[in-house]
């Protein structure tokens, strides 16, 4: 294979590399998380200090690799980041978090997989997808994100008979913090729905902001900055009287603040800059169901987690609606690419 063949199969090959990984960083950040929340740990502040961590370790790289090209902070742009910080860090952990409490790791990471049919109905909605209702792949693009949406309604009304791994049945198993309850269970459901529903409007938010500010450390720099600043206020705010909130043992919720700041945020928001600018705002959430795929193998041995049958179906059929999606998003616009879709997204 000549150099030149491999440089564009390096090429063709690294946007999916990246996404994989980024999908290994939030699978990990869903069981170490949930271990966390298991031993006591506030969501409120553990958003607070996760996002601290990312910008002390994103600022330097950003001070030192943009310097020369950062782009020039306007007050629109400003605008946009502290509205992206509010979206994403602040709104969609918060109510992902609280709603985790009341499910399972499994439970609530496999429910993720709506996300590309909000971005997408989002988009839609903003002008930003184009659909034809003619076109096959138009149709194709509805109707996935019907199913999925339909779906995830099943995984939250739908209990039925617990699905317990072959490993698990020599310990007894988890079926969430409050399992008993089914009440808890869909107010959890509910509440990561309107999360999801706010990350879609991040990383649409994201594609538009990347057009006018393009230089992706420095805006990661810039979200988690104002995400530490902005989540503070959130957890200050509830936790005004409960001090010991903020204290932080050399245990699990130690590791988790660590890895979350790290891995699934700095690294990831970093990643889906480039990746938006590369493939645009849908391709980003397209590979949810590997994290979900991930998370209940993880789950089932490390918090020995069993998943309800209707919850395993509602899965397999946002899965299908998903790529049922995918497929009519490839065949609605087979020429262009994602950095193009990306140069015709509407200034705000």
């Amino acid at each position: 294979m000549s150099m030149e063949s491999r440089t564009q199969l390096y090429k063709k090959v690294k946007p999916f590399v990246a996404i994989i990984l980024v999908q290994l960083g939030h699978a990990g950040m869903s069981i170490i998380g949930k271990l966390a929340l298991n031993k006591g740990m506030n969501p409120r502040v553990f958003i607070a200090y996760r996002y601290a961590v990312a910008t002390v370790i994103i600022a330097p790289f950003a001070i030192v690799y943009d310097r020369k090209k950062r782009a020039k902070l306007t007050y629109s742009i400003f605008a946009k980041i502290m509205l992206l910080a509010l979206l994403g860090p602040v709104a969609y952990q918060n109510l992902y978090y609280e709603g985790m409490k009341l499910t399972t790791a499994t439970y609530s990471r496999a429910l993720f997989n709506v996300v590309p049919a909000f971005t997408f109905a989002m988009a839609w909605i903003l002008r930003l997808e184009k659909v034809n209702i003619r076109r096959r792949g138009s149709q194709a693009k509805v109707l996935g994100t019907i199913v999925t949406i339909g779906g995830a309604m099943l995984m939250t009304l739908v209990k039925g008979p617990s699905w317990i791994w072959p490993w698990t049945y020599k310990h007894g198993y988890q079926e969430s913090t409050s399992a008993g309850n089914k009440q808890d269970v869909i107010k959890g459901a509910l509440m990561m729905l309107a999360g999801f529903f706010c990350w879609s409007g991040y990383v649409n938010l994201q594609a538009i902001t990347l057009k006018s500010y393009p230089t992706e450390l420095s805006l990661t720099a810039l979200i988690t900055l104002m995400a530490t600043l902005e989540n503070t206020i959130v957890a200050l705010a509830m936790e005004w009287r409960n001090v010991r909130a903020w204290s932080m043992r050399l245990d699990i919720m130690l590791l988790a603040v660590v890895y979350a700041g790290i891995v699934p945020t700095a690294f990831s928001i970093y990643i889906y800059g480039m990746l938006i600018k590369e493939k645009g705002p849908v391709f980003v959430t397209a590979f949810s169901p590997l994290s979900a795929i991930l998370v209940a193998i993880m789950s089932s041995f490390i918090l020995v987690e069993a998943m309800f049958l209707g919850s395993f179906i509602g899965a397999i059929v946002i899965i299908a609606g998903l790529y049922v999606f995918l497929w009519g998003k490839n065949q609605d616009q087979p020429l262009k690419s994602g950095a193009e879709k990306v140069d015709q997204l509407p200034k705000i």
